[in-house]
């Protein structure tokens, strides 16, 4: 996406100035994976709880046909770019065989002691060519030195060998749930630390940066993704990447508005949709029958990757150590919906003309917004900050969705926009939102027209728009 240069080589138009804040390089290739796994797999799995104690036996952790590989297949075949696993939950078990403690696989009877599943995992990621995440919760139910100084050096040393020993890591996830009641060596009590000071984040964040320069880093605001304010699987129809984010912490009470982020942001922060394809986020056999439906999938694919969001899709691994059966097929019920419905782009290199065109010579004309090619884009001259766009389909089309995206690296701009269908000689109005950002869609009933216009309305600077897609979901 960052071919700009390129696009003005052979040409006296000058690209639109960049409109801070920007995203970095490691966020746009993130940004880039739009859906992804999440795996919840850990002591809980074989307690049947959701948040462990932290004095559970690390006997109990025993899955019969633990299988990574089965992971990465299913993820591979629906589209998924990567997996973060649960690498150490608030309970503290560690899944790798950390030399930090005694707490981990390596004191299981699962293969005597001498597994690793995120070994395993990066392994079978490494197979079928996707990209693994790690979760290391910062809380630690089991530690003895939890709410010490000691643990905070205990805590960086994992972080270090989850860092060091695995390969590459796209995303580093970070939870906010901080401090409470729990085994604690032993101790069994309730202890509370200052979720603000107690971790000093930006030096356990520069491990990340120093050894996984290109790994985003999740918590509630980032520093590089944000948590959208949910686990229900939709951000906000209005969802800026740009945050004001030093006015969040983990925990911290304004959590709400993280899912439509701030139009004055600071910093760019995208948001991640994080939602469970179970009612809890690990395996329990109750839930078998209260797996998500295909249908209500569906519509979280489209009010997050389609509301200008990624998507972080949980499976609870079983206690066999397999993404269940029942996931799987609904699952692929709603892979097969979304790549039926976004089959066919109708808009296509069709005629399109706009009311401005930054320079008049084409290099930022309106055709790039149709020619496939996410690096080319439309802009509008400097204080042009309202436009429209025209589509001509050439002959009556029938269509459903409309998918806009903005090319990023310049910022995101777009404040307010409208579609519009030539019908029976006038524009009807199909629909009026906000913002783009890397990638909004559109469902609404069929419509049949000719030609469609999309109107930026308000935009922060010049409007740079990159993509537009028409589809018509539902047709064979």
């Amino acid at each position: 996406m960052l071919a700009s240069a390129a696009i003005v080589a052979n040409s006296q138009t000058l690209p639109p100035e960049p409109l801070s804040p920007l995203p970095s390089a490691r966020q746009l290739q993130w940004q880039g994976m739009e859906f992804y796994a999440f795996v919840h797999f850990n002591m809980n799995t074989f307690t049947d709880m959701e948040w462990g104690t932290g004095g559970e036996s690390p006997e109990l952790f025993n899955p019969t046909e633990l299988d990574c590989r089965q992971w990465a297949k299913v993820c591979k075949d629906a589209g998924m770019k990567g997996i973060i696993l649960t690498a150490k939950h608030h309970d503290g078990f560690c899944l790798w065989p950390s030399v930090y403690t005694e707490h981990s696989v390596k004191n299981s009877p699962w293969k005597d002691g001498k597994g690793d599943v995120v070994q395993e995992l990066a392994d079978a990621c490494r197979e079928y060519g996707l990209k693994m995440g790690l979760y290391l919760s910062p809380w630690d139910r089991n530690h003895a030195d939890y709410g010490t100084d000691s643990y905070i050096t205990y805590y960086r040393n994992q972080l270090t060998e989850l860092m060091t020993s695995y390969g590459e890591v796209f995303e580093v996830w970070f939870d906010g749930a901080n401090g409470g009641t729990g085994y604690y060596g032993g101790a069994n009590e309730d202890r509370r630390v200052d979720r603000q000071t107690y971790y000093e984040w930006p030096v356990t964040r520069q491990i990340v940066r120093e050894l996984q320069p290109d790994a985003v880093m999740f918590s509630d605001a980032g520093p590089d993704v944000r948590w959208v304010g949910n686990e229900a699987g939709w951000a906000g129809e209005t969802n800026w990447s740009l945050l004001r984010r030093d006015e969040f912490y983990p925990g911290s009470p304004n959590y709400k508005e993280l899912t439509s982020g701030h139009e004055n942001g600071t910093h760019w922060v995208p948001a991640e949709v994080d939602v469970s394809i179970r009612p809890g986020w690990y395996y329990h056999p109750s839930e078998d029958q209260k797996v998500k439906s295909a249908r209500q999938l569906v519509d979280i694919y489209y009010n997050s990757i389609g509301r200008n969001a990624s998507l972080l899709l949980n499976f609870p691994v079983d206690r066999r150590g397999l993404i269940h059966e029942k996931d799987v097929e609904q699952l692929m019920k709603m892979v097969q919906e979304i790549r039926s419905d976004l089959k066919t782009d109708l808009a296509k290199g069709k005629p399109a003309e706009a009311t401005n065109s930054r320079g008049g010579d084409g290099t930022f004309g309106v055709s790039n917004t149709v020619d496939g090619d996410p690096a080319t884009y439309w802009a509008t001259d400097d204080g042009v900050t309202a436009a429209s766009l025209t589509i001509d389909f050439e002959n009556e089309t029938t269509f459903n969705r409309f998918l806009v995206q903005e090319y990023t690296p310049l910022g995101q701009r777009v404040k307010k926009f409208s579609i519009e269908a030539w019908i029976e000689g006038a524009w009807v109005e199909i629909d009026t939102q906000t913002t783009i950002g890397a990638k909004r869609i559109l469902r609404f009933e069929e419509i049949s027209s000719s030609k469609l216009r999309l109107n930026i309305l308000e935009s922060r600077a010049s409007p740079v728009i990159s993509t537009i897609a028409v589809f018509h979901a539902g047709t064979p």
